[in-house]
């Protein structure tokens, strides 16, 4: 057995050691600090401890600019230069004429239609359903993947029974922002949750989007509740995950919350971290995010 967790972070970059702008110097990061015994900087990129790896992946794909979620995401899930496709970096939303390679070519798609066995493991909100009813496509490279090919999307009631998470883990800001009453719950135990969901899938996504939005110094207010919860997600998953059956990705699009001197992404090299079955391998093969989807599939039969 070796099925695959990948875990999507959006904004996460390799930075500086800078104790003044980056957040993993100023305020720590366990997830760093615990597994890895180092925090990661441009100076020091590569960590390993173990069977667990951590290494730089080129974003900018030899494209002038910075690079953009829409065609990151595209490159990073469908395994092609999207940017270079596109001729420019382009985000939040997919550019239009890589919609093709969403619907034939995403990870999603692959693990569906060879092993019948692809789950999105993320959860969204009536007001999201109302949204794609009426009409609307400003829709995420995943989430529009989804719609396109009939990849199932989950609902609330799926959060309630456990085969689902909200995009921000513990499901406070549902019930606060869009007046939900489920059970509000730790990151270690979201944490726990997904890995479990994951035990029963080929491939298993999971995407956070959270580390963008403090990235760009939005939620301030949050940051240091935002920070922490996604430290104790990640390290739980890392220090939890059965290495013998599981291959876990954690992996993003494009850098941005490691350095908070500037609100743009960065041409940081994003953030890779593979652990399990064949986390080695991953990790000896991927250089920048194009790579990161057939380096799976080549390695975790």
């Amino acid at each position: 057995m070796n099925n695959i967790l990948m875990v999507f972070v959006d904004g996460v970059g390799i930075g500086k050691k800078d104790y003044q702008f980056n957040p993993f110097f100023k305020y720590g990061f366990k997830t760093f600090e615990k597994i890895f015994g180092e925090i990661p900087s441009l100076e020091n990129q590569k960590l390993t401890t173990g069977t667990h790896f951590l290494f730089p992946t080129d974003a900018s794909l030899g494209v002038d600019g910075l690079p953009q979620s829409g065609t990151g995401q595209a490159s990073l899930f469908c395994g092609f230069n999207a940017p270079k496709f596109v001729g420019k970096h382009y985000g939040p939303y997919p550019f239009t004429t890589t919609i093709p390679y969403l619907k034939k070519d995403s990870l999603l798609v692959y693990f569906r239609d060879k092993f019948n066995s692809s789950y999105f493991a993320n959860a969204y909100p009536k007001v999201f359903f109302d949204y794609v009813n009426s009409g609307r496509s400003r829709l995420s490279v995943t989430t529009l993947t989804c719609k396109l090919t009939g990849i199932r999307l989950n609902r609330v009631s799926d959060v309630s029974t456990g085969k689902a998470l909200t995009a921000e883990l513990t499901n406070d800001r549902w019930n606060k922002r869009l007046g939900y009453n489920l059970k509000v719950i730790k990151p270690k135990t979201a944490a726990r949750r997904l890995l479990r969901i994951a035990e029963n899938y080929k491939f298993t996504l999971y995407e956070y989007y959270l580390s963008d939005h403090i990235g760009h110094l939005r939620l301030a207010n949050e940051f240091e509740k935002i920070f922490n919860e996604l430290d104790e997600f990640l390290f739980t998953l890392l220090d939890e995950v059965d290495s013998k059956k599981m291959t876990l990705v954690i992996c993003s699009d494009h850098g941005n919350l490691e350095d908070l001197s500037v609100k743009t992404h960065t041409r940081n090299p994003a953030i890779t971290i593979t652990t399990g079955k064949s986390g080695k391998e991953i990790a000896g093969t991927v250089k920048d995010i194009t790579q990161i989807k057939n380096a799976i599939i080549k390695f975790c039969k």
